[in-house]
């Protein structure tokens, strides 16, 4: 699938250290350098309805200041992401609104990739559907069946494909059995109890009342032929991916075994991580990525942006309401990424007038002097500052005050600091 435009990011004298990024399964502060010249980070994409929303802006952000800092450090970065172009929900809104599922991924997908370019967010070298990997999805449930690692429940109490004969049956990830027999333990990820896996799983898209589980929390790898679904065919029987077995075969097919980075929402933590994890180890041996890192939650009117609800913002209609994306990506950059915030007017209003500051401040017609009387501040001094504030867990509030700071004290060289601001933090003062 092809992703979109990658932007133009400046060069600067020196270079960043490798980030602090904090890890949910360890819950401690780690270093995200990579073992060699090549960082190498998944981030879960949507699933292809109601985008761009500002929970997904803020996610991919987020994961795009990370590639900055690493390209930053001097490193290379291969960089996945997943469409989930397979999914009941997709479905389900295609069946609520008359367009054909594909129809509708198609073109949500279409809007996603204009709402990364509005917002100078770095493409995925990989950037793949579900739907183009459904094969190679099957022989690895297929690998997990043939070991043992998973098992078949009848449909429909053991219920046939209409006129063929064929039982059909959807196949389970054997949670206890892999415990037995890898280095993966359920909740090792999450750091969850059993109660909470149990409520989350129902809320997330799991089945844990689902009668003939081995266990509640076991997941679907591979859901059986349902009538008006679409389904591809298998040694499985005719049906299609579950949904974090397909994130799992992705991300060890283009990055390897144990990558760098593997991001995502809080919401993603259980059940999508947990399993996507549980899975890999199943499938290679070896642990998914070295730090699980998460982005917090939006909220819009004082509740948790999401579909259900329908208290969306979404990208594309604040840019067709005249809004600059500068001054959306600013808004996100405001926040710490691993923060829950709120999506209000007046920061956005203070993002445009923070921008217009910039502006003025660090364009080429910039005059370079204080506004306070002050000696101007050496710029490179302050991108250093900035790289500071970004290896520490990718701190762009406090990125974004230095900057802030700069505007203050002005600089020595206006268009070091535009450069600084455009490659890392992704905010392009000259266009």
């Amino acid at each position: 699938m092809q992703a979109w435009t990658r932007p133009e990011i400046p060069r600067l004298p020196g270079y960043s250290k490798p980030p602090l990024l904090y890890d949910t399964a360890s819950q401690r502060m780690i270093e995200a350098g990579p073992s060699d010249e090549t960082a190498r980070l998944y981030v879960c994409g949507i699933t292809p309805y109601d985008a761009t929303h500002m929970g997904h802006a803020s996610t991919y952000v987020a994961f795009d200041t990370l590639q900055r800092v690493w390209r930053d450090a001097g490193y290379a970065v291969r960089y996945t992401q997943n469409i989930t172009d397979v999914d009941d929900p997709l479905f389900e809104r295609a069946n609520a609104t008359g367009v054909d599922w594909r129809e509708l991924g198609e073109s949500q997908v279409e809007l996603f990739r204009n709402d990364m370019v509005n917002l100078q967010v770095i493409p995925p070298d990989d950037f793949i559907g579900v739907t183009e990997v459904v094969d190679d999805i099957a022989r690895a449930v297929q690998n997990l069946v043939d070991r043992g690692l998973a098992y078949e429940v009848a449909v429909d109490d053991d219920s046939e494909i209409a006129g063929t004969g064929t039982r059909r049956v959807d196949i389970y990830f054997d949670n206890t059995r892999t415990e037995q027999e890898t280095e993966w333990r359920l909740g090792q990820y999450s750091n969850y109890d059993e109660t909470t896996m149990l409520r989350l799983s129902a809320e997330r898209g799991g089945d844990p009342e689902r009668p003939g589980k081995r266990d509640p929390l076991d997941p679907l790898l591979w859901k059986a032929q349902r009538e008006g679904e679409p389904s591809w065919p298998s040694t499985l029987g005719a049906g299609r991916p579950g949904w974090h077995i397909e994130c799992s075969v992705i991300a060890l097919e283009s990055l390897g075994r144990n990558f760098d980075v593997q991001g995502g929402g809080t919401d993603l933590i259980f059940p999508h991580h947990e399993f996507s994890a549980g899975h890999a180890t199943a499938l290679s041996g070896a642990p998914l990525a070295k730090i699980f890192s998460h982005s917090g939650m939006v909220a819009y009117h004082g509740e948790k942006m999401s579909k259900s609800l329908g208290n969306l913002v979404l990208v594309s209609r604040l840019i067709e309401g005249g809004v600059d994306p500068r001054a959306i990506r600013l808004v996100i950059l405001s926040q710490h990424y691993r923060s829950d915030w709120e999506w209000t007017d007046r920061l956005l209003a203070d993002s445009f007038c923070r921008l217009g500051d910039w502006l003025a401040a660090f364009t080429e017609t910039a005059d370079a002097g204080p506004r306070s009387g002050a000696t101007p501040a050496s710029a490179i001094s302050v991108v250093n500052e900035m790289r500071e504030a970004l290896n520490h867990d990718l701190d762009t509030p406090a990125a974004i005050a230095v900057v802030d700071g700069a505007v203050r004290s002005g600089v020595d060289d206006p268009g070091l600091l535009a450069a600084a601001v455009n490659a890392l933090l992704g905010v392009n003062l000259e266009r």
